[in-house]
């Protein structure tokens, strides 16, 4: 079946009513039974529940991907309500992109716009966000996952939400800014917003954080999964750059990044295969819409070969010393999700260029993607955040 196939009305509402009720109905007794048994579920390690989530949630990414990402708020909508919800507008950054993102840019049609962000923890006095940089002030910039192609900052996203309640809770800082970055899109739906339109928006909000005072050394750029991949794209260019007005960041988070989406780490051994009973996240990369939304007008090659949008794919075209001079970065993943592989070799490739010291590294044990989104996830959850804490206050 092609992706999106029941997109339109009223097959959708037929489909997500067929499934949604065969799933309740017949798939979860079935999943219950079958999985009573820790040796009977695709991780034993796993508690029944936590079985159950991830089958549920397999169904329901499938779901998406036969009918249509949810629709996001405008941001005109959400600034009407602004005060309550922690947003504010990002204006484009001023400094022009340079180097090859510069010509992947005009290939596409891609051009700085208008976008916006929302602030998490500490308000002024009267209880307005956005206030300028204590002195020594460290701040979280987080940059959310979706493929690309859903998600969102808002507070409204559970998510997001659960992922960064933990990072106030542990970390050494009061305030995280999250950017509002462009969706991409691509037929059978309107083409929209290709690479590098996103980090476009990820470089105007690192610029909005220096205007309100964050000394550079201060700010940690953080994503997960598609955001930690945009994490990732926006800390190397800051660094290859060079630009006196955009210095490199102090600190680099990944959770998670999707870093593949050429899908090259493939074959019978590959994380892809041997974990895709513990994940969910499967019919992303079969339906190649975000490589297709991604890649735009470029050639359909360079989702692989591209180190900006996969520099952990094996056809990469990528040489020693490309990550040099990197920020101290952590990576964070889980033993089971599907994309580990691609992970496991971004890490490989950043140990070599900046050295393993400035590179923590921690596997989830027994963990699928994106793992401290779901509050669901514990004891391993709370754990990892403590970690991820000592390595940001040593930063």
């Amino acid at each position: 079946m092609p992706p999106f196939a029941y997109r339109n009305q009223p097959a959708r509402t037929s489909y997500i009513v067929y499934t949604v009720s065969t799933m309740l109905l017949v798939r979860l007794p079935y999943w219950t039974f079958t999985n009573l048994l820790p040796s009977w579920r695709p991780c034993p390690a796993w508690s029944l529940c936590q079985t159950l989530v991830i089958k549920v949630g397999r169904v329901i990414v499938d779901m998406l991907y036969a009918t249509r990402p949810p629709a996001v708020e405008s941001l005109e909508k959400i600034a009407r309500d602004a005060k309550k919800r922690g947003f504010v507008w990002v204006e484009p950054a001023p400094e022009p992109l340079v180097g090859d993102l510069r010509e992947m840019a005009e290939v596409n049609g891609v051009k700085a716009a208008r976008t916006g962000g929302f602030w998490y923890g500490a308000r002024d006095a009267d209880g307005n966000v956005g206030q300028k940089a204590a002195s020594g002030e460290k701040v979280v910039y987080h940059m959310h996952g979706g493929g690309y192609v859903m998600g969102s900052a808002n507070p409204s996203a559970q998510m997001v939400t659960t992922c960064l309640s933990g990072f106030l809770v542990h970390f050494p800082t009061e305030r995280i800014f999250a950017i509002e970055y462009r969706l991409c899109s691509a037929p059978p739906f309107e083409s929209a917003n290709p690479f590098p339109a996103a980090l476009l928006d990820a470089l105007a909000g690192y610029r909005y954080l220096l205007d309100l005072g964050f000394a550079p050394q201060d700010i940690i750029i953080s994503g997960d999964s598609a955001g930690g991949a945009l994490a990732f794209a926006l800390a190397r260019y800051l660094v290859a750059a060079a630009l006196p007005t955009l210095p490199a960041p102090g600190g680099l988070l990944m959770l998670s990044p999707t870093v593949d989406w050429g899908d090259t780490h493939t074959g019978p051994d590959s994380s892809m295969v041997r974990n895709a009973g513990t994940d969910c996240v499967g019919a992303i990369f079969e339906s190649g819409y975000t490589k297709a939304g991604l890649v735009g007008r470029l050639p359909a090659s360079i989702a692989a070969t591209s180190a900006w949008i996969s520099p952990g794919s094996l056809k990469a075209e990528v040489v020693p010393g490309m990550f040099a001079s990197m920020p101290q970065t952590c990576i964070v993943t889980g033993e089971v999700e599907m994309t580990l592989d691609p992970m496991r070799t971004l890490r490989d490739r950043m140990r070599a260029d900046i050295g393993e010291e400035r590179v923590v590294y921690i596997e989830g044990p027994g963990m699928t993607h994106d793992y401290l989104t779901a509050a669901w996830c514990e004891p391993e959850r709370t754990d990892t955040l403590r970690e991820i804490a000592a390595w940001v206050k040593k930063l």
